[in-house]
């Protein structure tokens, strides 16, 4: 999986950021039928968590109605310099991984 993850490289202690992700899956619903009337398997991501210097900050479940390369935006506070990790979980053992830092002046 391919994700484009945007964090910036640097902050003030205190300062409000926004984390914006853009990841590649088709999200699949599992609603859809093949021209044979065959049903498409469901293949979605589940859910989503980010970890700042390893405590969970966000987590998102997602469902069928996620459209395929999901979007997401959230804010948080940052206090100091670290890591932030990214994982997502879906169906039929999907799991994928991502980190980036930021440095905190």
């Amino acid at each position: 999986m391919a994700a484009l993850i945007n964090v910036p490289a640097k902050a003030r202690r205190g300062d409000v950021i926004e984390i914006r992700m853009l990841t590649s899956h088709i999200m699949e619903t599992g609603f859809r039928h093949t021209m044979d009337g065959a049903l498409v398997p469901r293949d979605i991501i589940t859910s989503f968590t980010c970890r700042y210097n390893g405590t969970e900050i966000f987590r998102a479940d997602l469902f069928p109605a996620i459209a395929a390369n999901p979007y997401l935006s959230f804010f948080t506070v940052v206090h100091e310099s670290g890591k932030f990790e990214f994982e997502w979980i879906g169906d039929n053992g999907y799991s994928s991984t991502a980190s980036t830092s930021i440095t905190v002046e």
